[in-house]
């Protein structure tokens, strides 16, 4: 029974008692049935008021528009993840107002057997969902999304995917299908062609079981058919991704067909972007709540922050969507918005990772809750990496670092400090040390990244946080080598560690004064009682 049904049962019983609480004016049965039933009668006037004031505080869902039927589908999208459920289906959503831009649908293909669930819940809705946009400031945002408007599993109809490819209404196909997702090396920055299942679509193109084998694939029809040039854009979250797209695309096409090889060099575009949006994974609980809250039955919602960022490279060969009309900006070069946010986002989550988990900390926003960790991310940002970062287009520098601060303390998309402190050395050679290299040369203050590599060192190293929690460490790409220079007693060689080999930290005295300073002070005192002493 619905909430409007049961409120209309229960409003009807109020009548009736409203009706017979003069008790004088009732006789026979009536008047004992309403002496018996007066108090549940009341009861249920309160519960009247209850349900009728929660309905009213429950978030009001923003509905789309625009005619979903009246809507073409102009870009074929591979990897339906929450990201890309909160950020370019968000902006294209917007965008299908506008009667101009309907040619720009999205169906998402769907390639991998977990893929199911999703897949399941989302057809049942008709391939809409609700995205709930959680302030800074508490107050939250649902929006009813509809551009998804074709949904595909491979694994049910995998020729479905590849003729959506080779469709000539198709124009762009967009990728979020992670870093590791581009198979590619990273100590070489080369495709890996002995992959067991790329070695498979290589030799079985017409039934591909990757992303590269089923664009090839797709790519080769549309090439036979005459449908024209095609845009790849991948919305992952790495540096120079249209290159890396670009670098494991072709090298797979050339491994595997030559003409058509030659045929993408002429017709395929592969834009770099940046994208930024903190989109939390979505668990059991988390569904019941987002329903609750906004009233709905959806299977698949998504929630994420209220920031929202998409920056492209202005390199389309076969048309785009008006994207800027809803927010997304476009250029001739990414690379300075792309070092923006290495350098603040980035960089700062790196900083605030290994002190916060020593001091305790498990979750992001309590740890930038705290005023000392707060006061040094900031004083990092403006101090020791401004210096070094032009602010990009009309970017307003300043607004963008106030506008980090507050989105590292969200409470309603609070991250995992571990998180940030997962492969650090990855992270470090990007991060951290293009920064830090031309701090050194100019004689600036290395109080902050100095303690920032005694506290990775004793994350590292002791496993063991200052309230004596063990725990566990997770860097994939650590190398033997690393492991055994973590072992030394001696600080001095850690600093020789493969993230760091960009430069002699050895060799530069003020560093290394500082650093061991920093590693004996965390052993002895803590990270807590060194950040204040930094910050005194």
């Amino acid at each position: 029974m619905n909430l409007e049904r049961q409120i209309l049962i229960i409003e009807n019983v109020c009548r009736f008692w409203e009706r017979s609480r003069n008790r004088l004016q009732v006789k026979g049965p009536k008047k004992e049935i309403a002496i018996i039933f007066r108090p549940l009668f009341l009861l249920y006037q309160n519960e009247v008021e209850f349900y009728k004031t929660k309905e009213i505080m429950k978030t009001q869902v923003i509905s789309y528009n625009y005619n979903r039927k009246q809507v073409k589908t102009g870009i074929l999208h591979i990897g339906v993840g929450n990201f890309h459920r909160a950020h370019e289906e968000f902006y294209t959503n917007l965008l299908l107002d506008d009667s101009t831009q309907q040619d720009w649908g999205i169906c998402s293909a769907m390639l991998l057997p977990s893929d199911e669930h999703l897949y399941k819940a989302l057809k049942k809705q008709n391939n809409e969902y609700t995205l709930t946009v959680c302030g800074r400031n508490g107050k939250d945002e649902v929006y009813r999304i509809g551009s998804l408007v074709e949904l595909i599993w491979a694994i049910e109809n995998p020729e479905a995917v590849i003729a959506k490819i080779a469709d000539n209404s198709t124009r762009i196909i967009t990728l979020t299908i992670t870093e590791g997702g581009y198979n590619i090396e990273k100590s070489t920055g080369e495709f890996m062609l002995e992959d067991e299942n790329i070695n498979y679509d290589l030799t079985h193109p017409q039934t591909p079981k990757t992303t590269f084998g089923f664009i090839a694939e797709g790519l080769r029809r549309r090439r036979a058919a005459g449908n024209g040039p095609i845009t790849i854009l991948s919305c992952d979250n790495l540096q120079h991704n249209g290159n890396t797209a670009k670098k494991a695309f072709t090298t797979f096409i050339q491994a595997q067909d030559a003409e058509l090889a030659t045929w993408v060099a002429e017709n395929v575009t592969f834009p770099n972007s940046m994208v930024d949006r903190i989109t939390p994974a979505t668990r059991p609980d988390d569904i019941v709540r987002l329903n609750t809250q906004n009233g709905t039955t959806d299977e698949a919602p998504v929630y994420c922050e209220d920031f929202i960022q998409w920056v492209i490279e202005d390199n389309f060969i076969a048309g785009r969507p008006a994207w800027e009309k809803v927010g997304v900006e476009f250029t001739q070069d990414v690379t300075a918005y792309e070092n923006m946010k290495l350098s603040l986002l980035n960089a700062s989550h790196q900083l605030l990772s290994y002190p916060s988990f020593l001091s305790g900390y498990r979750k992001v926003d309590d740890a930038m809750h705290d005023e000392r960790i707060a006061r040094f991310v900031r004083t990092f940002m403006d101090v020791d990496i401004t210096p070094y970062v032009p602010a990009p287009g009309d970017t307003d520098l300043n607004l963008y670092k106030q506008t980090l601060i507050e989105r590292f303390g969200n409470r309603s998309v609070s991250d995992q400090v571990a998180r940030l402190c997962f492969d650090g050395v990855s992270k470090f050679p990007v991060y951290i040390m293009p920064n830090l290299i031309k701090m050194i040369r100019d004689h600036k203050d290395l109080s902050r990244l100095t303690y920032l590599f005694a506290t990775y060192r004793h994350y590292l190293k002791y496993k063991v946080d200052d309230k004596g929690t063990a725990f566990d460490i997770a860097e994939p790409w650590m190398s033997t080598d690393d492991k055994t220079l973590i072992k030394s007693d001696d600080p001095i060689d850690f600093l020789a560690l493969s993230p760091f080999q960009s430069t002699d930290l050895k060799a530069a005295n003020d560093f290394v004064k500082q650093y061991l300073l920093m590693v004996e002070a965390v052993k002895e005192k803590g990270a807590m009682s060194v950040l204040e002493n930094i910050l005194s």
